[in-house]
């Protein structure tokens, strides 16, 4: 029997092995749309470009079955694209962009939701006037309309710091906005938003235990299957890791569950997998929606191996084939699992990078141990796009065991056996 031919928008060789070691993948043959580094680290974006090398390599193929993406921008855009223009099954293109545009989306997410949503608003970070205008007391966020892992997220606590964050807001912005925008114009999307000047969005500060609901919908019917704690670094603005199966009680869960049904059928999401990201507030027992993304969190599929057996690209593939995906069971190695991220909060020339043979040592010595790099020797951490606005990743560390105390112990032998350098620009810097 001949396999299925399923093109991946962002295919990369970490989650390839994912893909194929679903049962799903078993009949599926993957094949690039896009390779991971032709939509990471460019210059910058061409969205009609990197279309039409999406149709032109399916073209030349000659067959195709099945479309998806675990990226976000561009993968999330294209993959609907693709996937109309094809008559395959996929979400429709504006319930994505209602997704992904920030300010569209909480104005969505007003309509059915508004007790769990901060106090927002739109502004133009060229309004020299802008902070005036907002008329919101610090503490609290801006970020561009359209952004990824939290690229130009700032958080406010004095005018002055506003300034300042809209000055680097200003000069970075067009990396990811101008396109984003040219992309809605480009497929006739409204023009309210696509002709409004305002490209940033600032948000109330939300607080508690952060979390992200992974989930997706089958034709009407939304489906939540799995709640993955995100713990913070001490600075409070970058993740230290992804932990699951979440410590919040069910209660909690079903909670954020029929907020999300809520709000997916609201935006009009249909077959697609997402996650959302939530706050549980303790204090005021209250749940608060953060932000909707149109697909599974990669970050979280080898966690979800660990714990399941298999990732939850089992969702995606079932879906992108047109099919009701399969109840996740609890079939696999460890009871707990995390995605660690190695960080650094300084910038600087990175001189060495672990090797290879470094990390398959410690995979002698820690069953189950995934290790993603992101730095090669040589590289200025300035350099690395699409960071968060406080520090620079070096690397994801997978670890399963049997509970938080050993995921830790284990992450902490981990980071011994890895042997970054990093030159710094200023002598005060810390991994972490």
């Amino acid at each position: 029997m001949s396999k299925k031919q399923v093109f991946i928008v962002g295919l990369d060789e970490f989650n390839l092995k994912k893909l194929q070691a679903t049962p799903e993948g078993e009949e599926c043959e993957f094949r690039p749309a896009l390779t991971v580094e032709e939509m990471r680290s460019v210059e910058e974006y061409d969205l009609d470009q990197l279309a039409e090398t999406c149709f032109r390599r399916i073209d030349d193929h000659g067959e195709i079955h099945a479309v998806a993406s675990y990226y976000d921008f561009p993968g999330t855009l294209l993959a609907p694209i693709i996937a109309s223009r094809y008559g395959l099954p996929g979400a429709p293109l504006e319930s994505v962009v209602k997704c992904e545009h920030k300010y569209w989306s909480r104005l969505e997410q007003q309509k059915v939701i508004p007790e769990h949503l901060p106090q927002f608003k739109a502004f133009d970070p060229f309004d020299e006037k802008a902070y005036d205008g907002l008329g919101m007391i610090p503490p609290f966020w801006v970020k561009p309309i359209k952004s990824f892992r939290s690229f130009l997220a700032f958080r406010i606590n004095s005018e002055p710091q506003f300034a300042d964050a809209v000055a680097e807001i200003r000069e970075h912005i067009d990396y990811i906005s101008t396109p984003f925008v040219k992309f809605m114009r480009r497929y006739d999307l409204p023009s309210e938003f696509t002709e409004m000047q305002e490209s940033c969005i600032a948000e109330s500060l939300l607080s508690g235990h952060q979390c992200t609901l992974e989930g997706y919908v089958h034709e009407d019917n939304v489906v939540s299957y799995g709640v993955v704690d995100s713990v913070r670094e001490g600075n409070g603005s970058s993740f230290s890791r992804y932990e699951y199966p979440s410590v919040l009680p069910q209660e909690i869960q079903f909670r954020m569950a029929d907020i999300t049904r809520r709000v997916i059928q609201q935006i009009g999401l249909r077959n697609s997998p997402f996650n959302i990201e939530y706050f549980y507030n303790i204090t005021a027992d209250e749940v608060y929606l953060l932000e909707i993304n149109p697909r599974i969190s990669q970050a979280h599929t080898d966690i979800f191996q660990k714990v399941h057996g298999i990732s939850h690209h089992s969702i995606m593939l079932n879906l992108a084939l047109g099919r009701k995906p399969k109840p996740l069971e609890y079939k696999g190695e460890f009871n707990k699992a995390a995605n660690f991220m190695l960080r650094t909060f300084e910038s600087g020339r990175v001189r060495k990078s672990p090797t290879e043979d470094e990390i398959r040592i410690l995979k002698r010595f820690i069953p189950g141990l995934e290790v993603k790099i992101h730095v090669k020797d040589g590289v200025h951490l300035s350099e690395l796009k699409g960071q968060d606005s406080y520090s620079y990743e070096l690397a994801n560390i997978f670890i399963g065991g049997r509970d938080q105390r050993e995921l830790v112990h284990k992450y902490n032998e981990c980071v011994e056996g890895l042997s970054f350098q990093v030159e710094y620009d200023e002598e005060e810097a810390f991994l972490s």
